[in-house]
């Protein structure tokens, strides 16, 4: 029964950051003393639930692995329509272009 619910949880952590553009740093023996320094911020050991940059990552002393909080858009009217980063949302709004107060659909998106 353990092994079931190892596995669910598993599986439930895959699907969750599928999406997910994810990468790591390895850290150099002795870099990360007090935690790990990303876009020139130091963060604390463990989760960090929301980087600056829009990342959740986790700081370990030999690496610091992320995965974004965003998703690319890549399905909309490109005509008429344009993509801005909203950092306080961390994600993509899409825009048209003539009136940037109206939001355009989205039909898919990577991340």
């Amino acid at each position: 029964m353990k092994k079931f619910l190892a596995f669910l949880v598993a599986m439930g952590i895959i699907v969750k950051l599928g999406d997910a553009y994810c990468f790591s740093k390895r850290n150099k023996p002795g870099e990360a003393v007090k935690g790990c320094i990303m876009d020139g911020k130091l963060y604390p050991f463990g989760e960090i639930a929301r980087t600056e940059s829009c990342f959740r990552c986790t700081c370990r002393p030999d690496a610091m692995l992320c995965c974004s909080l965003f998703h690319t858009p890549i399905g909309y009217d490109k005509e008429n329509c344009k993509v801005i980063f909203n950092q306080k949302s961390c994600d993509y709004d899409v825009v048209q272009k003539s009136d940037p107060s109206k939001e355009c659909f989205v039909y898919s998106r990577v991340g």
